[in-house]
């Protein structure tokens, strides 16, 4: 599960993904559950694929829901099950899958018996592409139209690096403590993820080798 993360500057973003700008420029330094932050998404209703840099909340707005501020965390999702979850299903088998740019982001670890924040980066100097889903909800009382996002996690328990990340639970066997981790979206894999059948998107979903990682104690 991450919950800070800081993205790349509008214009690399733009220029690394080939998107193009329609929102308002997003804010410099780190971003946290319920707070803008930016992800690319298939162009709506076009007729070529086309890519466009949106900026959202980290944390979606489900369809059902009464408010943008919700009582539960969205800022994460499972990706194992998600087509059975409400806030996530329809999401999913309508295609609507985004990538998330990240210069960085954070885990806790706990090995010392404490919190130690980790910071992830990739290991080429590149920023990471992360796996997501979007969302449009409208405010029936206002109109308002609300963009947000959510980040796909999967299960790291046999990963060498991120099974070491959060705090363990001592009601759980070591090798049953459904650690997990982000879902990294090569820049191969950019237009099958968001313009690909659900197939496609599924086969992509996997955990990144852990040669691919820069991580240590953040400073």
């Amino acid at each position: 599960m991450c919950n800070r993360y800081a993205p790349p500057r509008p214009d690399d973003v733009v220029q690394r993904w080939r998107a193009r700008q329609w929102t308002a420029n997003y804010p410099p330094g780190p971003v946290f559950p319920r707070t803008p932050g930016p992800f690319i998404r298939a162009v709506r209703d076009s007729p070529e694929p086309e890519r466009e840099l949106v900026v959202g909340q980290w944390g979606l707005v489900p369809w059902f829901a009464k408010s943008r501020t919700l009582r539960f965390s969205t800022n994460n999702a499972r990706f194992e099950g998600i087509e059975g979850k409400a806030s996530f299903k329809q999401l999913w088998a309508r295609g609507q899958r985004c990538i998330i740019p990240a210069q960085w982001f954070d885990e806790p670890c706990w090995e010392t018996g404490g919190n130690v924040w980790w910071r992830f980066r990739r290991a080429d100097g590149d920023p990471w592409g992360l796996a997501g889903l979007w969302n449009t909800w409208v405010d029936k009382a206002t109109g308002e139209l609300v963009e947000s996002y959510t980040m796909l996690t999967l299960n790291a328990d046999d990963h060498p690096l991120m099974s070491r990340m959060h705090k363990p639970d001592p009601k759980l066997p070591a090798d049953q403590q459904d650690k997990r981790s982000v879902v990294p979206i090569e820049p191969a894999d950019v237009d099958p993820w968001l313009f690909g059948t659900v197939e496609q998107a599924t086969a992509l979903v996997k955990l990144a080798p852990q040669e691919d990682f820069d991580a240590a104690p953040a400073s």
